[in-house]
């Protein structure tokens, strides 16, 4: 039986999962990118485990990740959203997750979230890793989006496929690189 080689090694199924069927996969939705970019800036100090296996509740209190709902949301709802023990309960975190969200809706006339995130594949912006993540942090942060830095921005690129970062030897990287391939070309 030959071992099934992963990008890092846990025994949760869920990690697992997660590894293989979604991380480094292409997500060219608005949705699906917006709500990476939260769910890493909340992992920012914690297990990106913790985020997974909260990730329902993040969908139920941030209203699916749908940008425009977000966006409406006020003080009433960081409030209901500090009182949420299914999530991170971070007040700045929380209001960066609805600021991105307005930031989400105010790039559509310009440069949509989508074409923005995969403008910074190193296939069409010659940029590697650190180097295009630090630009792309910067340029968010000058369009509003916050908790945006470097590192939850290079998480975000790997997890959405922008950047395929596993490992040479890992089972899915060829998958993924395949994948990518064709979303490249949309």
């Amino acid at each position: 039986m030959t071992e099934i080689v992963r990008c890092w090694e846990t025994t949760d199924p869920a990690y697992n999962s997660y590894h293989d069927e979604e991380w480094g996969r292409p997500v060219l939705d608005e949705r699906g990118l917006y709500e990476r970019l939260c769910l890493e800036g909340f992992q920012s100090g914690l297990s990106w485990l913790t985020i997974l296996r909260k990730r329902e509740a993040f969908r139920s209190g941030f209203a699916g990740f749908d940008p425009d709902r977000v966006a409406r949301f006020g003080e009433r709802d960081v409030t209901r959203l500090l009182g949420d023990a299914g999530i991170v309960r971070h007040r700045g975190k929380i209001e960066a997750a609805i600021a991105n969200a307005r930031a989400t809706v105010e790039l559509r006339e310009a440069t949509p979230l989508p074409k923005l995130l995969w403008s910074y594949a190193p296939e069409r912006s010659g940029l590697v890793g650190d180097e295009g993540a630090a630009v792309l942090a910067k340029d968010l942060r000058k369009r509003g989006f916050r908790f945006v830095g470097p590192t939850t921005v290079l998480s975000a690129l790997q997890a959405c496929g922008v950047v395929n970062d596993h490992r040479a030897d890992c089972w899915v990287r060829q998958a993924v690189e395949v994948e990518r391939t064709v979303a490249l070309a949309t």
